[in-house]
């Protein structure tokens, strides 16, 4: 039986023209060497998988060549590219230093780099991995690394480059590597298939490139993987039954079912998903990248931010066609707040539903979608009461029993409150029942009677007169609403109310309001004031939106805002025991007269 040799070994790059989605690197390196401007020491950083440790064999087998060619790569004939190919080169020394990283390690590769090459100039040293390294092989290796002889050169490979010592980073050229694009893994993939003979769907290679994240070793591994699995004929129903991704066509029809507002079809295909197995926290993450597809697909400038094959790309933009921008936007972030709850919840499923029921209704009603950072405040529900109230008329009466108001007895000298309580008093001395007239919350002890304010004995007179002929038999009802009278309570509350309602823009100003204490003036003005003018030409410009917000929560068009500026009170300067005495003597001669005869010090 012959020996397999996994793809990802079998087509590794052996020149830096294989070499897939680095270019600039590929450039650079090619320009040292044809150039002989070559450094003592390099660092190549990246992800894994994206061709640190291929592109560091290439170039130390470049360097070494005795016949490069015009484009800076090697011939591949020549004894030393000869021996690095039949791996007998005494020139290229790699070390893991995963598991070769104490001290004793170090030391034996300083002892070889004192040793000159035998075939070729350079003696070259890749370390992968270095950030493995202890921190006592680091310090024994910055000598050596700041000063090697001029036949040593080192390459250092790492994924983790935030631990390595800035030490050692000062001594290096640092090339960063890059995730490699999904088109490149597409086409190197397809490249692989038509050598091997196998028959790989396009789609099916974008899966795969999908879940390699960047990495062609990974990507190359699954590939491996789906041919195995498909016997040679990779699909792309074969890649996401075997990878057990959940199909593009649920979050199409997820979609299609939140414009409908169907939201018992969406709860019923939610469950369908998680009987097949798939974590609720990846459908959420999966869904809001499916809507952040729709979202780069509704124009064409955006639209190659759309990494997916042509078939699914068109599909994709016939389904964001539908869509609008704001219900999209909408959309992706109640999906995001779903996902960073996701992890602290306890009932997780229940936070997608909910999260699934708030998709299912975006569209519903236009006027209630925001701009992305959430649903917009809902109406006050008392404003609401006050109106039913005041028109509400049976559909029996005549117009003279409409206009006849049924008198109510009330003491001269009482005054009626804005919300009605029962005769016990057990309302009387609660903050919060003298509260509700300014909160938007109706109680349930309120009367629509209590609603308009009179003064206190003002007969209410009944009109008994008969309506003409010629008027309508349905009379027209003008509601005069009164405002409703402040208290320096209520008022404060509606006050950090409101700056508790302010934007995260205005934050700081939000601050500043909650520690202003406003003081009720009069019945309808207050005083707010200011050590600070900056603060208070700021404030200025909000007093009409400070102003309109009070008199909606409190009921009362008459609220106004006057801002004092007040100059900050002079600091006091702690003063030492000396200089407390200087002060002292300067106004009694006879304490300097005391401190001589006495003999005293100061300390």
């Amino acid at each position: 039986m012959e020996n397999f040799i996994v793809s990802a070994r079998k087509y590794r790059p052996a020149t830096f023209d294989t070499v897939v989605g680095q270019k600039a690197l590929i450039v650079t390196l090619k320009n040292a060497i044809l150039t002989g401007k070559l450094a003592h020491a390099y660092l190549f950083c990246g992800p894994r998988g994206v061709g640190k440790t291929t592109c560091a064999r290439i170039f130390a087998k470049s360097i070494n060549c005795e016949h490069l060619t015009p484009e800076g790569e090697a011939c591949n004939q020549c004894e030393s590219c000869l021996a690095f190919n039949e791996q007998r080169s005494y020139n290229i020394h790699e070390l893991d230093a995963a598991s070769n990283n104490s001290v004793d390690d170090i030391r034996e590769l300083i002892d070889q780099v004192r040793i000159p090459p035998q075939i070729g100039r350079y003696k070259v040293f890749i370390i992968d991995e270095v950030h493995m390294l202890s921190t006592a092989a680091f310090n024994a290796f910055l000598k050596t690394l700041e000063e090697p002889p001029r036949h040593a050169i080192f390459i250092l490979a790492t994924t983790e480059r935030h631990k390595v010592l800035p030490t050692i980073l000062s001594r290096c050229q640092i090339y960063d590597f890059t995730r490699i694009e999904l088109s490149d893994i597409v086409e190197h993939l397809a490249n692989v298939a038509a050598k091997e003979g196998v028959t790989a769907e396009e789609a099916a290679l974008h899966i795969i490139a999908q879940k390699a994240d960047g990495g062609m070793r990974d990507a190359l591994s699954l590939f491996d993987q789906m041919v195995s699995y498909t016997q040679g004929n990779v699909t792309y129903q074969g890649v996401i039954g075997s990878l057990n991704i959940l199909d593009y066509d649920y979050y199409f029809r997820f979609t299609d079912l939140f414009l409908e507002h169907k939201i018992s079809e969406t709860m019923l295909l939610f469950d369908e998903v998680l009987r097949r197995g798939f974590d609720g926290g990846n459908f959420i993450t999966n869904l809001t990248a499916h809507l952040r597809d729709l979202l780069v697909s509704r124009e064409p400038a955006t639209l190659p931010l759309l990494e997916v094959s042509a078939d699914v790309r068109e599909r994709y933009r016939e389904q964001a066609q539908k869509c609008p921008e704001r219900m999209l936007i909408h959309a992706i972030k109640l999906c995001n707040d779903c996902d960073l709850n996701y992890r602290a919840s306890k009932n997780k499923r229940l936070l997608v539903e909910l999260t699934l029921i708030q998709l299912a209704q975006l569209t519903s009603d236009p006027d209630e979608i925001g701009s992305g950072r959430g649903p917009k405040r809902l109406k006050p529900l008392f404003q609401k009461a006050v109106a039913t109230a005041t028109t509400s008329q049976p559909k029996n009466s005549t117009p003279a029993q409409s206009n006849t108001a049924i008198p109510t007895a009330q003491p001269a000298n009482s005054r009626p409150m804005p919300n009605a309580v029962s005769d016990s008093g057990s309302g009387g001395g609660n903050p919060m029942a003298q509260l509700s007239a300014y909160s938007g919350k109706p109680t349930a002890m309120r009367r629509p009677q209590s609603m308009s304010i009179r003064a206190a004995g003002t007969p209410i007179v009944a009109n008994t007169q008969a309506v003409p002929a010629t008027v309508s038999a349905t009379p027209t009802h003008q509601t005069v609403v009164e405002d409703l009278p402040v208290s320096e309570e209520g008022l404060r509350i509606c006050w950090k109310q409101f700056a508790a309602s302010l934007p995260k823009e205005e934050s700081a100003m939000a601050g500043r309001l909650m520690n202003i204490r406003p003081k009720l003036n009069d019945d309808n003005t207050f005083n707010v004031t200011i050590d600070n003018k900056l603060v208070a030409q700021e404030l200025h410009g909000m007093q009409p939106r400070i102003e309109q917000y009070l008199r909606k929560q409190m009921q009362n068009s008459r609220i106004s805002m006057r801002i004092r500026v007040e100059d900050v009170l002079p600091t006091h300067r702690i003063l030492s025991r000396v200089a407390q005495y200087q002060i002292l003597e300067n106004r009694n001669s006879a304490l300097k007269l005391l401190t001589e005869l006495l003999n005293l010090d100061l300390e």
